[in-house]
């Protein structure tokens, strides 16, 4: 045997066990400068503590790279990442909870596929503040939203391939009592979205209504070709109409007495 051997063995034993080393006890800021870099600053992880596998971190949402609005998520989040099989092939399985909205964990399950990938979110439901989205910047530091975000599901799935991605499932979103620094009548309403799929998860609608309130919402909307195209109404409730007439010259273009939203 070449006398060299033993010292490529170990030289080769003590790589291996490096970097099995450093995939066990990655640490979490590695995740957290990740999460930042994919968004451009929009979703920040901070002061995170733990492994890539388990820990938890203060979260800030920011209008991106070089913004003077921030937010932070009250008592930030909390993760475990654990390898798992899903139909019988290794996937990823992610544990994600946020104690201030979610009473149980998110549960997320990722696997590749054949000229893709996909991920599975699992049915939950939470609750979160509307104000942070004022850290996102325009127009959310604009309109300054107050009130609560209600989401859920009965289960969702993202898949990408080779000529795009499709959505399979539903969301809901109500969003309940909101109120905005640019009307004094408090609160305008309460709203739902609902996000909805066909069987084939290449037809994705999304339509808002109102549940209840002085100011009116209403409109339709669909993902083509990945952008979303919306047409939607605002209006006020007979006697808002002086309340509400700033507000509804900010968020939509005006014609007569409604505003106009579209997007895409």
């Amino acid at each position: 045997m070449n006398a060299r051997w033993p010292t490529r063995l170990a030289w080769l034993g003590a790589l291996l066990g490096l970097v099995t080393a450093l995939l066990l006890f990655a640490p979490a800021r590695w995740l957290a400068d990740s999460i930042t870099s994919a968004t451009d600053g929009r979703l920040q992880l901070v002061n995170a503590r733990g492994s890539v596998w388990r820990g938890q971190a203060d979260v800030l949402l920011t209008g991106g790279q070089g913004s003077q609005t921030q937010t932070s998520l009250p008592q930030g989040v909390q993760w475990r990442l654990s390898p798992t099989l899903w139909a019988g092939v290794p996937a990823m399985a992610l544990q994600l909870g946020a104690p201030c909205c979610t009473p149980q964990p998110m549960a997320f399950t990722l696997r590749p596929r054949f000229g893709g990938a996909e991920i599975h979110l699992a049915a939950f439901s939470s609750r979160w503040p509307a104000n942070v989205l004022i850290g996102l910047g325009t127009p959310w530091n604009t309109l300054r939203v107050e009130g609560l975000l209600s989401l859920q599901t009965a289960g969702l799935t993202l898949r990408w391939h080779g000529s795009g991605s499709s959505l399979q499932g539903a969301l809901a979103l109500e969003a309940q009592d909101i109120a905005s620094r640019l009307s004094t009548l408090r609160p305008l309403g309460s709203y739902r979205m609902d996000l909805r799929t066909g069987a084939d998860g290449n037809n994705t609608s999304l339509s808002l209504h109102t549940l209840s309130g002085r100011l009116q919402l209403q409109g339709q909307g669909q993902w083509v070709g990945g952008r979303l195209r919306f047409q939607g109404v605002a209006e006020a409730a007979p006697d808002s109409e002086a309340a509400l007439a700033n507000l509804l010259n900010i968020i939509g273009r005006r014609q007569g007495l409604r505003s106009l939203l579209n997007i895409g």
